[in-house]
């Protein structure tokens, strides 16, 4: 069953009820109120006789026709003889007992063989009683119409209910009915429409918006997924092509040492060449389990990095190590990043590295670090020969040369670039590339302030 439905049961059973529930405490106070107004009657035609014996009979006589009081009046003999002086509209045809008029001397009585009636007896003299009895026939009717018509009205209130809350729900039915009709299709994977608008209450907008936030949470994950299997298979394909050229070298020297027919120097030679591909191929596993380590951390055992203190630190190495070179540091006092310092400081070492590998020995470097607001930024600029012109500003790519000219051998595994990009970005951060000032590449890093 439909919610709706329940609802709109529980709203007409809650009205059914409550309707009931007024009718019969109103059909309550009717009938109390009408045997009131009966017993007054017959109270009253009891108390004109009582203390008079001998024109008690007379006065109540009287009050029945000067009031016009719908009464019977019995007397009642000695022997139990009944007659009969005065009739209502629904006269007592049953003769009341001597134990019925005892019983009620003093106070209204009914019995069982005298049903539909209320009574009461007084002393008449000589013995004899009077019985003045009152039909309720009249009281019994009465509440049962009222009860016919409670019943109608309830029903008729519950009825009314239903439609009128079909009518109010009807909007919100059919926004939501839309809703479900989308959130299908949603499942079937049609994700170009967009979300029906609601209107009414706060839940149904609230429903509205969770299934667009929903939707759009979906389509950002599906492209995510796309981008990454797109990326996933480029770099899949691309460690393929790195690792079968040293493969394919390795294999032929393998051969041409297995033949027997190299003289010495060939074979050392061979062996030579063997090891360099073998130490290539061990720098380019080591970079894909570090980039495969990057993504899988990322957002774990973060610190505090005093990044003044270890940029300043990494720059004085690379100067020892390059003496011939210019190296300008423009390092500003506690800057502090937030993130992996094992991994900061491999970003540093690919830098360097990067320089020493594609720039002459004598071409000047410059590192420069500072905090601006909430971000602070790394420089890191060479006066070697840079890279093409298209390729400034490009998201580093993995196995990604960017200038074709550069051998596998003298350029490394391609994942140099990568590897500093990945680092930045598990740093919230972010690395671009453009033309330095001092005619090479500039590397700018992008990070947000540790404090």
């Amino acid at each position: 069953m439909k919610l709706s439905t329940r609802l709109t049961i529980l709203l007409m059973v809650i009205t059914a009820l409550v309707a009931l529930a007024v009718g019969t405490f109103a059909v309550s106070a009717s009938s109390r109120a009408q045997y009131a107004t009966l017993d007054d009657s017959i109270n009253a035609v009891a108390a004109s006789g009582e203390g008079h014996p001998l024109t008690a009979l007379t006065n109540a006589l009287n009050l029945v026709q000067q009031d016009n009081l719908d009464l019977t009046l019995d007397v009642v003999d000695p022997t139990g003889a009944v007659t009969q002086i005065s009739s209502s509209e629904i006269p007592l045809t049953v003769k009341p007992t001597l134990a019925n008029v005892k019983s009620s001397l003093g106070s209204i009585r009914t019995a069982a063989n005298l049903p539909g009636f209320r009574f009461r007896s007084l002393p008449v003299g000589g013995g004899a009683y009077l019985v003045i009895a009152g039909s309720t026939a009249t009281i019994a009717g009465h509440v049962h119409q009222v009860v016919i018509r409670t019943v109608l009205v309830g029903l008729l209130a519950a009825l009314l209910i239903g439609v009128l809350a079909r009518l109010a729900m009807a909007g919100e039915l059919a926004t939501i009915r839309r809703l479900i009709t989308f959130a299908t299709e949603v499942a079937e994977g049609d994700l170009d429409d967009p979300v029906p608008p609601a209107t009414g209450s706060s839940d149904v907008r609230e429903l509205q918006r969770a299934l667009e936030h929903m939707v759009r949470s979906l389509r950002a994950t599906i492209d995510a997924e796309k981008r990454s299997a797109v990326a996933m298979q480029r770099f899949i394909g691309d460690a393929s092509h790195e690792l079968r050229t040293p493969l394919t070298v390795i294999t032929g020297y393998a051969e041409l040492l297995a033949g027997g027919q190299a003289d010495e120097e060939q074979r050392q030679r061979a062996l030579e060449r063997v090891r360099k591909e073998v130490a290539r191929m061990d720098v380019l596993v080591a970079d894909l389990l570090f980039l495969a380590e990057v993504a899988e951390v990322r957002g774990r055992g973060e610190t505090l990095i005093n990044a003044s203190e270890v940029v300043s630190g990494a720059a004085h190495d690379f100067a020892i190590d390059h003496p011939e070179r210019d190296v300008e540091v423009n390092v500003g006092e506690g800057v502090t990043v937030k993130g992996r310092l094992d991994f900061f400081e491999r970003l540093l070492n690919n830098a360097f590295a990067n320089i020493a590998r594609h720039t002459e020995a004598t071409d000047p470097v410059r590192i420069s670090l500072a905090r601006e607001g909430a971000r602070v930024t790394l420089d890191i600029d060479d006066g070697g020969p840079g890279m093409p012109s298209d390729a400034y500003g490009a998201a580093p790519e993995g196995f990604r040369r960017f200038d074709p000219s550069r051998s596998r051998t003298s350029g490394g595994s391609g994942l140099g670039m990568s590897i500093m990009a990945d680092v930045a970005a598990s740093m919230n951060g972010s690395l671009a590339t453009s033309r330095s000032d001092l005619g090479g590449l500039r590397l700018h890093f992008d990070f947000p302030a540790g404090s």
